[in-house]
């Protein structure tokens, strides 16, 4: 059995059964092009804006509660990921993802996002079976990886006599 191979003209057929590597240029060429440029202005301008969003957060609670630039950190980061979770439920930050792509993988709010759109996902299967045993599954790996990472980091700290 053969197919037509699309561009080539009426007569040219290609075997049906590819070798791995005919199969890769095969599909190669089928393949969009990607806005390579594009895509990383956009994700540098909608992950600055992430950014600059939570520099204005971390300076309302400084200069609203006469916080401090590191007493400000955390509720900057829980208002924040408040943020991130109630567009989630909006359906609006997929839609700014889809869009700016890797712009939005801000940590917190990438983060955030993660575990909400996969609790969302499996909340009709129950909250523990489906929310709690789903919403860790691409979180978990970024928790353990930080922890690991944290752990060494420590580890070197310790051995170098750096503290805080």
């Amino acid at each position: 059995m053969a197919t037509k191979e699309a561009g080539r003209g009426p007569a040219s057929y290609k075997p049906l059964s590819m070798s791995p590597k005919e199969y890769q240029q095969f599909a190669k060429s089928r393949q969009p092009s990607r806005p390579v440029f594009a895509n990383c202005v956009r994700a540098f301008l909608v992950g600055g804006f992430i950014c600059f969003i939570g520099e204005g957060v971390q300076h309302f609670f400084m200069a609203a509660f006469d916080m401090t630039s590191r007493q400000a950190g955390n509720p900057t980061v829980a208002v924040m990921i408040l943020i991130s979770v109630i567009l989630t439920c909006l359906g609006v930050y997929d839609k700014i993802a889809q869009w700016a792509g890797a712009g939005t993988a801000v940590p917190v709010t990438g983060f955030a996002n993660s575990m909400c759109s996969a609790a969302i996902e499996h909340r009709s299967e129950g909250l523990v079976l489906g929310v709690g045993a789903n919403m860790f599954k691409l979180a978990g790996s970024v928790i353990v990886f930080g922890t690991v990472a944290a752990f060494f980091v420590g580890i070197v700290y310790w051995i170098l006599g750096v503290s805080h």
